[in-house]
C-alpha cells in the first residue's frame, strides 16, 4: 500500500500542494494535474493505483472525467475517490452514479482522507486477487477440457474425442450427399522398434509421426491417435481418389524421414483408404471398419503400401 501511486486531479495550486505533501510523506508517489483532460491522459498512459479527482475542473469536470475512467477498458478498475468543496446528498449522488468508488467533502482531516485511500486500494488488492483466481480456475478449466479430448504423447486428438467428431460428420455426410473419406495408419513393425531402441525411442518415433501427418492435412482434417501405434484421419469434402493423393504424399513423407534415435533404420506405415457415400458403408462405425480391413490388407500383402475399399 505504501508504494501506490496516486493520481491526483486538483486545479487548485494551493490545495494540491498541500495533498501531494501530505500524501508524499505518507510513502505514496504522487502525479499531480491539473485539469480533466490531462487526468485522462495519464489514466491512460500510466495508470496510477488509485485516483484522487476533484468535481470542479477548469475544461471537464470530475463527474465526466470518472465516468470516461470507468467506462474505458483500461481505466475501469482504477479506484476513484471525488474531492469537491459541495457536500449534499445530491452531489453524492452524482458522484457514485458517475462511478466514483468513494466521496469525500472538502474541508477533510488528512487522517481520514489516508484512511479511505487505504481502504479504495485495500479492496481493489481484493478483486485484483479474485480476478486472478478466476483467470486461473478458467485456464485450469480450459486445460482440462483439453486434457479430456487430446492424447498426452502425440497432442492428436484421443479415440473419444475423434467417435464424437466422427459420428456429426458422418450425419452431415449423409444429409447433404458429401463425400467423407477416412485413413486408418498403422506403424510397420513397431514393437521391434521398441524391443530393439527401448520405449523412450519408440514414443518419440510416435511422437514424430504425429507431427508428419498433421502437416500433410488441412486444418479441417481429423487426426487421432487411434490407439498404440494406430492414426486415423477423417477427412471431410474428400472423395476416393483425394483421399488416395493424400496417403500417397503421406507414405512418401513417412519413408524418406530420417527418425533421429534410429540411425540409419527407416520406419514405413501401412495405410487403409475407406470412403463415403458406398453401399458397404452405413455409419461412422462402418466407415472406421472398412478402413481398418484395408489397413489390414496391405499389412497383409507386404506393408509400406495402401490398400483402399
Amino acid at each position: 500500500m505504501a508504494k501506490a501511486t496516486i493520481l491526483l486531479v486538483e486545479d487548485s495550486k494551493t490545495q494540491a500542494k498541500a495533498i501531494k505533501k501530505f500524501l508524499e510523506s505518507e510513502g505514496y508517489n504522487v502525479t499531480w494535474v491539473e485539469d480533466g483532460k490531462s487526468a485522462i491522459n495519464a489514466a491512460k498512459t500510466q495508470p496510477p493505483d488509485i485516483v484522487l479527482l476533484d468535481v470542479v475542473l477548469p475544461d471537464l469536470n470530475g463527474h465526466e472525467v470518472c465516468r470516461w475512467l470507468k467506462l474505458n477498458q483500461t481505466t475501469r478498475s482504477i479506484p476513484v475517490i471525488m474531492l469537491t468543496a459541495k457536500g449534499s446528498t445530491p452531489d453524492k449522488v452524482t458522484g457514485l452514479e458517475a462511478g466514483a468508488d468513494d466521496y469525500i467533502p472538502k474541508p477533510f482531516e488528512e487522517m481520514e482522507l489516508n484512511a479511505r485511500i487505504y481502504a479504495c486500494l485495500r479492496t481493489k488488492a481484493l478483486q485484483d486477487d479474485l480476478k486472478l483466481k478466476n483467470r486461473q480456475l478458467e485456464e485450469l478449466l480450459e486445460r482440462v477440457e483439453v486434457l479430456a479430448v487430446t492424447d498426452p504423447l502425440t497432442e492428436l486428438f484421443n479415440r473419444r474425442r475423434f467417435e464424437t467428431v466422427l459420428e456429426k460428420e458422418f450425419k452431415r455426410t449423409d444429409r447433404y450427399h458429401t463425400p467423407l473419406s477416412c485413413l486408418m495408419i498403422d506403424i510397420d513393425h513397431f514393437k521391434k522398434i521398441n524391443d530393439k531402441y527401448g520405449h523412450h525411442v519408440g514414443d518419440a518415433v510416435l511422437q514424430d509421426i504425429a507431427r508428419i501427418i498433421k502437416n500433410n492435412f488441412r486444418e479441417i482434417d481429423i487426426i487421432s491417435r487411434w490407439g498404440g501405434e494406430e492414426f486415423v484421419v477423417l477427412l471431410p469434402q474428400t472423395d476416393r481418389a483425394a483421399a488416395l493423393k493424400s496417403a500417397k504424399r503421406l507414405l512418401q513423407s513417412i519413408s524418406i524421414f530420417q527418425f533421429p534415435g534410429l540411425k540409419d533404420k527407416k520406419v514405413t506405415i501401412s495405410i487403409g483408404v475407406a470412403s463415403a457415400p458406398s453401399t458397404n458403408i452405413s455409419s461412422g462405425e462402418t466407415l472406421i471398419n472398412s478402413s481398418d480391413l484395408a489397413m489390414y490388407e496391405a499389412k497383409k500383402n507386404g506393408r509400406n503400401r495402401i490398400e483402399v475399399v
